[in-house]
């Protein structure tokens, strides 16, 4: 077990960074983020990349975490409060119990990522995804069905964010993850690289389930009400799930949760088992 710390005042300086967590996240972390609940936690602890500097706990939780905290690394502060104190210092009411202070690992370029999959392989390559629920929930899918790696373009926001994390059930911690940069071709990275891109669309030229998932994958995700650009599906092999009646759109972690068991489901080209 960790060195267990109490914290008895609000204002004490070695937990000013869980002070206002909902504030300081809207102004940012400057390379860190906030951890909430005990699987995210856990994730975080877990993850191979990022790394947890500090966790604060409600001190009714420290014997049921008891194995959680075994994990962490020799010498990393475990801060306990009541749990008047720990709202106090959350500044809303923390029914988790339990927040952990994050570093984030750097972003490797996306050709890198996409360098380091194998030969058959799956990314997801996200355009303007505003919403932190969408982006988590994306991420919780890419996790559940084995996708090797998330693009994300400069319009989509930022996934340490802690609702992100906390909607994607840890996931943004455990998906390699990298961020195009600014005037990038991202199709033109996908064909260096072996990848062909399939865009979804609700004028998709073929329907999802006629689709034979090729051997390596980049899957295109626009944000809801404008989609993907029309630059980028003029250049991709597109793709429409049908719906009933008028409707022509889903949520769109909806659909990256039907696009990816897709892909996964779906034996491959060669005959041998999808992963």
């Amino acid at each position: 077990m960790p060195t267990i710390i109490p914290i008895e005042d609000p204002d004490d300086p070695r937990i000013a960074a869980y002070r206002d967590v909902r504030e300081r996240d809207l102004v940012g972390r400057d390379g860190h983020f906030i951890a909430e609940g005990a699987v995210v936690v856990r994730s975080l602890v877990e993850a191979r990349h990022h790394r947890a500097l500090s966790l604060l706990l409600a001190d009714k939780r420290v014997e049921a975490l008891a194995t959680l905290l075994a994990k962490l690394p020799q010498g990393t502060p475990v801060y306990t409060a009541t749990q008047a104190v720990l709202d106090r210092i959350a500044g809303f009411p923390l029914h988790r119990g339990i927040l952990a202070l994050g570093e984030k690992a750097p972003m490797p370029a996306a050709a890198d990522l996409l360098a380091a999959t194998g030969q058959r392989a799956r990314i997801v390559l996200l355009f303007g995804i505003g919403n932190h629920d969408n982006l988590g929930g994306i991420f919780r899918n890419a996790a559940a069905f084995g996708a090797d790696g998330v693009i994300l373009d400069s319009g989509c926001c930022d996934p340490f964010y802690r609702k992100a994390i906390r909607v994607s059930v840890g996931a943004t911690l455990l998906v390699p993850t990298a961020r195009l940069t600014p005037g990038e071709d991202p199709l033109a990275l996908l064909d260096a690289a072996g990848f062909q891109a399939v865009a979804l669309s609700p004028s998709g030229a073929k329907t999802l389930a006629a689709l034979a998932p090729p051997p390596r994958a980049a899957l295109l995700f626009g944000s809801e009400g404008p989609g993907l650009p029309a630059a980028l599906l003029a250049r991709a092999r597109t793709v429409r799930i049908p719906m009933a009646g008028s409707f022509d759109s889903l949520n769109v972690a909806t659909t990256s949760g039907i696009v990816l068991h897709h892909f996964a489901a779906s034996p491959p080209p060669d005959g041998t088992l999808a992963r």
